[in-house]
């Protein structure tokens, strides 16, 4: 059973995703949390599978929130966003989240969004991704430059870390490049190593960063 935690500071809001995601058999929700601060106490008492994420919270953010739970290693998050209005999601990936869903989605892909992200995946739909980072890094951050680590990929991992970093599925990655998605998956996880990420949306935030993968950039 996973074990989920929403948190949201609207009451209507929490109780709409919670009969949607007990309607799914294999999927419970343990406690809602009003904000990043209770959620956070919540999260240390209960361990759940996937903190289901809000942004914009009173007394503590969901942006805060994320960064305290995953660096204590309470949980996985799934940031919840509008999409339009939400300009933190770039901001949640570097904190850590496994990813985003919008509000807006339909009831299947939220429960398949909390099924992917308990599996220990990140959730980064590629459209949506590309979209949102596009959004917010047309331009890197004043002092970023591109990170040593990048010097130390071979020609093959800066191949496979470019379509990461497009939103590339390992499916994708692997017809792309003519290689199996076995090959795939370990060039990831020396990408991982080398460039000291946790995981496959950190990876796609230094990327941007870096200037290795330009936004609106051709495909």
């Amino acid at each position: 059973m996973i074990e989920v935690l929403l948190v949201d500071d609207e009451e209507m809001v929490r109780e709409g995703f919670r009969m949607i995601l007990e309607t799914a058999p294999d999927i419970h929700v343990a406690a809602e949390a009003a904000d990043g601060r209770e959620a956070l106490r919540q999260a240390e008492s209960l361990r759940p599978d996937v903190v289901l994420m809000d942004i914009r919270m009173p007394n503590l953010d969901g942006l805060e929130g994320t960064k305290r739970i995953v660096a204590a290693g309470l949980a996985r998050v799934l940031v919840l966003t509008t999409f339009d209005n939400d300009e933190y999601v770039y901001e949640a990936l570097k904190s850590g989240a496994s990813g985003f869903m919008l509000k807006s989605a339909p009831r299947d892909q939220l429960i398949g969004a909390v099924r992917v992200v308990a599996r220990g995946e990140q959730l980064l739909a590629p459209a949506i991704t590309r979209r949102l980072i596009e959004e917010f890094v047309r331009r890197p951050p004043p002092g970023v430059t591109k990170p040593r680590e990048l010097d130390e990929l071979s020609d093959r991992e800066l191949d496979v870390f470019r379509l990461v970093g497009r939103g590339r599925s390992n499916d994708e990655i692997s017809k792309q490049l003519f290689i199996s998605e076995a090959t795939v998956k370990t060039h990831m996880g020396r990408i991982f190593s080398k460039l000291g990420v946790r995981d496959r949306a950190q990876a796609v935030v230094v990327a941007y960063e870096s200037g290795l993968v330009r936004a609106g950039g051709a495909e």
